[in-house]
């Protein structure tokens, strides 16, 4: 792997790995969840299907930690490419605790910013995101948006989102509102990044383009705990091994004016703990 993807990830929180999985297998993959998908509710799935709501994310709601009983999605969570790649940006090979796939379909809401080592609690180092395009993904479908540089903050406190844009229901402040930039995916590439990274999606405002993504969550080979929810991890190699649960709570960012400009310090506590959305 180019040194530029490290540089990138070491200064940016994130690096875009193009075509790092071919055309026939994203198509597999996409067609392997919708037809799980048809089929109804799986254990872990985070949200029910809706077949008549109005909310297309209650008609195609996102599922969770599928790799625990599909062997196609435990294959893909510990590939070794997806293993290199984050071997060399983090220096030895991390640990996997979670698969997601999310459907968003045409005119579905977005996702709130957020920080996913809020989620994951990951120590020491933090939790680190695999996301795989399975469509065309841009703004007009929904891409993720990420504010370069954001993995140097604290997990900052949170503060309500606005449910009716936000599929979540917490959201981060952010000192500049426009800090966002889209990041524009084809099928097969994959964006790695920091579990402090502050990241997020506008809705899907299509009338016929879903934006299916397969993602996976991993924390660093040095981590010595993780949520709950996130146990058992496992090795690359796909056995499990034992880390102690992280509790909930704890210190978080709030900005604060300084002469050098406005600085997230830890002043606050954090008080909302969940499963990572």
């Amino acid at each position: 792997m180019s040194d530029s993807f490290k540089d990138e990830f070491d200064r940016s929180g994130y690096t875009l790995v193009r075509g790092l999985f071919g055309v026939n297998e994203v198509e597999r993959l996409r067609d392997h969840y919708m037809e799980l998908r048809k089929r109804g509710s799986y254990a872990n799935d985070v949200v029910g299907v809706q077949a008549n709501s109005r909310d297309p994310l209650r008609r195609y709601p996102r599922m969770a930690q599928m790799h625990r009983w599909d062997e196609l999605s435990l294959q893909w969570l510990i590939d070794d490419r997806l293993d290199d790649v984050m071997t060399a940006l983090l220096g030895r090979s991390p640990y996997a605790v979670q698969t997601m796939i999310y459907f968003k379909p045409p005119g579905s809401r977005g996702q709130a910013l957020h920080q996913d080592n809020f989620y994951l609690k990951a120590e020491p180092g933090t939790c680190v995101a695999a996301w795989m395009a399975l469509d065309r993904v841009d703004q007009v479908n929904g891409c993720l948006e990420v504010v370069p540089g954001s993995h140097r903050w604290p997990i900052l406190c949170t503060e309500k989102a606005d449910t009716k844009v936000s599929f979540t229901d917490v959201t981060v402040p952010l000192p500049d509102a426009a800090a966002a930039v889209p990041v524009e995916m084809e099928p097969g590439d994959v964006l790695f990044f920091h579990g402090a990274l502050v990241h997020g999606s506008a809705p899907n405002v299509t009338s016929d383009r879903f934006r299916r993504a397969l993602i996976g969550h991993y924390i660093q080979g040095e981590a010595e705990q993780v949520a709950e929810y996130y146990h058992p991890a496992l090795r690359m190699d796909g056995t499990p091994l034992t880390l102690d649960v992280a509790e909930g709570g704890g210190a978080c960012g709030e900005w604060v004016t300084t002469d050098a400009g406005q600085v997230a310090v830890l002043t606050g506590e954090q008080k909302i703990t969940r499963k990572h959305e």
